[in-house]
């Protein structure tokens, strides 16, 4: 039977990726575990292979059970009784396999029953499952937050709760979403109380489109300062829902898409619950590296939808024939299927690199609960925490753009068919469509990424790419990726000199995509001067079209005139209204 990670080889390259070897070192403490559990690793090389065993199991498991699900499940999906939401059939022989294969923690320390994974590998295992079925990534992924409540929960939170999700299989959700406060999380107005003669906490309001909202554990942003209006009044907490009543379910929503987790509307009525961390940091700290690693889990999300779109125009292009040929052979079908591999290969290898960013800053930072840094270590934990903070942002933004490019072209590939439900690609056009929306839109991670953009970070960083080997007769190609990474810097800096901040907001988008494009082009590049066997074809296509791309931003901010931003703003004359 398939299965989704032995037919990827790009998956064992970037597991193999040599910065791995120091950041397993640094999970491992240098192998110390062994003593104390059978199934700790004894090396680097025996890590490796615990990852790959379990990476194929998941590989295993999502060819022969999540995907051939994928189809029911969307039609089926969770229902609504006596104010909980319960699975579909489907969704729950899912939820079964990963938790009879112990993959409910696998980020978890094995103190507290995981399997004390890297993100690295995590997120690949979070790739191969959202390949399968991207609803279903969205409700096995949520174990993500059991990273932030053992980053900022107490020695007891940690043991009370940590192994139940790692060895009871137990789903967790995060609830920070209310009518009237999505992307602006300041205005959160749950309330909690503060209960001095029981030490509890009480919770009180509305939560909305909650991912897997009837979860068994929830973290939950709530308003802990009585006055305040923003987000330093607000503190994170947890409300065990399989010990203590107070939330209802009050709806299921109907959505577009990812059909098999339920999105739910909650009212929490004097739901006990326990303060995670201190008092007054819930959104300031916890939630924003709560959404960062959330983040992540989306651009694997959107990687896995990629992959899983172009295996389905491919093998429908072989297949189909017109003309008296196979429609593969023609110009205008091989030009998107190249291009959509192309863009596929980019946003992974981008993923897997913010990826080991993450794991350097995160290893430092567990390290640093149980010693003091040196100066050395301090400044490395540091400087991968900016490159990750840089690379998480433009990579959401970019790879759920692609990923909604290349279901785009998988449906115009397969023609009338792909509108019909008869076929995968028409799941995948609904199910990709909130990639891009959820854990912060595009045009939020444009805010976010800008300032990386105009500091240079990201051209820093290219320049570093820049000093890696290059094969012999692809100078050419390098000399290119060179002239993009000038006409980036020369149009910010065009932007910054003109000193007006509307100006700079409005053309913020353009300057992160042509960073962005010049960015995954050389981290292509990169991968394809290692193995081209992988990766050089896919190089050249993207080259072809990062170049084109970032000609066109050019071409549009150079010819741009101030005094034209008047036609873009929302006035009513432009809607003839009076």
């Amino acid at each position: 039977m398939a299965n989704f990670y032995k037919d990827t080889p790009a998956l064992a390259y970037h597991l193999r990726h040599p910065l791995m070897e120091r950041i397993v070192a640094l999970k491992e403490r240098d192998y110390n575990d062994k003593e104390q559990f059978d199934y700790a690793p004894q090396n680097y090389e025996d890590a490796i292979d615990s990852y790959e065993r379990v990476l194929e199991i998941v590989g295993e498991i999502c060819g022969d059970i999540i995907e051939p699900n994928a189809q029911d499940v969307d039609q089926t999906g969770p229902t609504l009784k006596d104010g909980r939401a319960c699975y579909d059939r489907f969704t729950q022989q899912n939820l079964d396999a990963v938790r009879r294969a112990g993959l409910m923690g696998m980020a978890i320390p094995r103190r507290y029953g995981g399997l004390n994974f890297p993100i690295t590998p995590y997120i690949m295992a979070a790739d191969i499952v959202s390949r399968s079925d991207a609803g279903f990534e969205n409700l096995w992924g949520l174990q993500d937050c059991a990273t932030t409540l053992y980053e900022f929960g107490s020695e007891d939170q940690r043991q009370r709760f940590l192994p139940r999700i790692a060895l009871n299989g137990e789903t967790m959700s995060m609830d920070l979403t209310e009518p009237d406060a999505g992307s602006d999380l300041q205005a959160v107005m749950l309330k909690a109380t503060y209960n001095e003669g029981d030490d509890t906490w009480r919770l009180n309001g509305v939560k909305r489109f909650i991912t897997n909202g009837d979860s068994h554990i929830h973290l939950v942003l709530a308003r802990s300062e009585e006055g305040t209006h923003d987000a330093r009044g607000l503190s994170m907490f947890i409300f065990d829902s399989k010990n203590n009543p107070g939330v209802t379910v009050r709806r299921i929503e109907n959505k577009m898409g990812i059909k098999g987790v339920p999105t739910c509307e909650l009212v929490f009525n004097n739901a006990k619950a326990e303060l995670c961390g201190t008092r007054r940091m819930g959104l300031i700290k916890y939630i924003m590296a709560l959404m960062n690693g959330a983040r992540l889990g989306i651009m694997s999300q959107a990687v896995g939808i990629s992959e899983a779109a172009c295996r389905e125009a491919y093998e429908y292009a072989i297949e189909r024939k017109q003309f008296g040929q196979t429609i593969d052979q023609f110009p205008a079908v091989y030009e998107m299927l190249a291009l959509m591999r192309a863009k596929t290969d980019a946003a992974r290898c981008h993923l897997y690199e913010t990826c080991r960013f993450v794991d350097m800053y995160k290893a430092w930072d567990d390290v640093a609960r149980e010693r003091k840094l040196t100066p050395e270590e301090r400044s490395e934990q540091k400087h991968y925490t900016k490159l990750a903070d840089a690379f998480t942002p433009i990579g959401k933004g970019i790879s759920t753009e692609f990923a909604n490019q290349n279901v785009y072209d998988c449906v115009q590939v397969h023609g009338g068919s792909g509108f019909m439900k008869d076929y995968t690609c028409e799941r995948l056009y609904r199910d990709v469509r909130i990639t891009n929306i959820y854990e912060g839109t595009t045009q939020l991670q444009v805010v976010a990424a800008i300032r990386y953009v105009t500091t240079g970070l990201y051209f820093e960083q290219i320049r570093e790419y820049r000093k890696g080997a290059c094969p012999s007769g692809w100078e050419p190609l390098k000399e290119r990726m060179g002239k993009m990474l000038e006409i980036g810097e020369r149009l910010v800096k065009k932007v910054s000199e003109a000193n007006n901040q509307e100006l700079h907001d409005f053309h913020a988008r353009r300057l992160v995509e042509a960073t962005s494009y010049t960015l995954f082009a050389h981290l292509l590049f990169k991968a394809a001067a290692e193995r081209p066997d992988l990766y050089e074809r896919s190089c050249r296509v993207f080259l072809n079209y990062a170049e084109a791309e970032v000609m066109k931003i050019a071409h549009y901010i150079d010819t741009f005139d101030l005094d034209e931003l008047a036609l873009y703003r929302n006035e009513s004359s432009n809607t003839g209204e009076k």
